[in-house]
């Protein structure tokens, strides 16, 4: 349980994280938690869909529901008045769901739409296909979150049933209520809702396979010939979050193109050569060695230059490291950036709940400042040569192009 009393406003935020997400998928059932979460709020023995929606709805209040690798999130925003109430309503969700078949069946149908949607995007293509091949032989990471039709199409309310006693329980569960509620009230009224409950099995622990950084530079052309823009996926597995050198690689990734204009990619394959539509980097660690991305969307004429552009900046930045103004600029972004990044009562329990899940100490937000100031210019360039290697990347390229060395 976590709780901070923040008094601007009088509204709460409440954020259920459990650790449920699509890495807990059984083999050849992905995307069992994907739609657990499309129907969680389906109704409970008590309140059927409509019951849950209007007792939402008549408060003013969406609850969100999101899918990420290790964890299912259930997050919203009520009065203080409602905090009660409308954390009891998540709590019966969460402990209770009776799942109807019904329900079951129409939500299928949604995640089945939105996986072909997904599939007539080059960027998301691109995106999926690149995972797929950092993180090859079935690894969690490498799996499509949603799933594929076949999978979603013979999943059975039994097989969710199944995945929430497996799954949802006391010990993955960790409640962060942010707001106009001292956290003493929060406790005891979270423990009002959470604490008798006794599900019939205890969650096994999720254990990952290790990841291997590929050995060889390998580049995969998915054709899609319709399209008006191809969509570049070029990555690397990085490090842990757990791993001494995150602050060095974060500075380093922001000032390698994170923020797209304001990095080296942006500068050089958007602004000079206009070339790209978009292109930026993302550095994403986790429990496991997580991946560090660059994206790009180019015209099919491009392709080629967008890619030796790649390798050219990360030839250099590898050989020659960050300037100190690039760090200098970076580490301030990231410092001014935080209080607008808190600004929120929600955004302030997403920031404790990560904190919570990575080990980070719920003071984590004191400590950034001076955990950048400490990083040198020789340690963020050598977390880039660390990391960024052009003859070990791995390549996806998605959109209406053909790979001139197949013809």
């Amino acid at each position: 349980m976590l709780a901070k009393a923040t008094h601007a406003t009088p509204a709460v935020a409440i954020n259920v994280a459990i650790r449920a997400g699509s890495a807990c998928d059984p083999p050849g059932a992905e995307g069992t938690a994907w739609l657990l979460s499309r129907v969680l709020d389906r109704g409970t023995p008590t309140r059927s869909a409509s019951d849950l929606a209007d007792e939402f709805d008549s408060r003013g209040i969406t609850l969100s529901m999101f899918v990420t690798r290790h964890l299912l999130t259930l997050a919203c925003t009520c009065l203080a008045e409602d905090f009660g109430s409308v954390l009891a309503l998540i709590g019966d969700v969460v402990m209770n769901p009776s799942l109807p078949d019904t329900e079951i069946a129409i939500r299928k149908g949604e995640v089945v739409t939105a996986i072909r949607q997904d599939a007539d995007n080059p960027a998301v293509v691109a995106s999926e296909s690149l995972m797929a091949r950092l993180y090859p032989d079935g690894h969690p990471y490498g799996r499509r979150t949603k799933g594929t039709i076949a999978i979603v199409d013979r999943l059975t309310r039994a097989d969710l049933v199944r995945q929430h006693a497996a799954r949802v329980a006391p010990p993955t569960l960790c409640v962060a209520i942010v707001g106009d509620v001292e956290p003493s009230r929060a406790s005891a009224v979270a423990a009002g809702v959470f604490g008798n409950w006794r599900p019939a099995a205890a969650a096994s622990p999720l254990v990952l396979p290790p990841v291997a950084r590929a050995s060889a530079r390998t580049r995969t052309v998915v054709p899609m010939m319709n399209k008006s823009q191809a969509d570049i996926a070029y990555g690397f597995t990085a490090i842990t979050r757990q791993d001494p050198d995150y602050d060095a690689m974060w500075l380093m990734n922001v000032a390698f193109g994170q923020y797209a204009i304001g990095g080296r990619l942006g500068d050089s394959i958007r602004e000079r050569q206009g070339m790209a539509y978009y292109v930026s980097s993302s550095f994403d660690p986790n429990v496991v060695e997580g991946p560090l991305v660059i994206r790009a969307g180019v015209s099919a004429v491009n392709v080629d230059r967008a890619i030796q552009s790649i390798d050219d900046e990360i030839i250099r930045l590898v050989r020659e490291g960050l300037t100190a103004k690039e760090l200098d600029e970076s580490r301030r972004y990231l410092i001014g950036a935080m209080p607008r990044a808190l600004e929120t009562n929600a955004a302030i329990a997403g920031f404790l709940q990560n904190a919570e899940f990575f080990g980070l100490g719920l003071d984590y937000d004191l400590q950034i400042p001076d955990r950048l100031r400490a990083v040198t210019l020789d340690a963020a360039s050598a977390a880039a040569r660390r990391v960024l290697d052009v003859n070990r990347a791995t390549i996806v390229v998605a959109g209406p192009y053909r790979d001139a060395r197949e013809l």
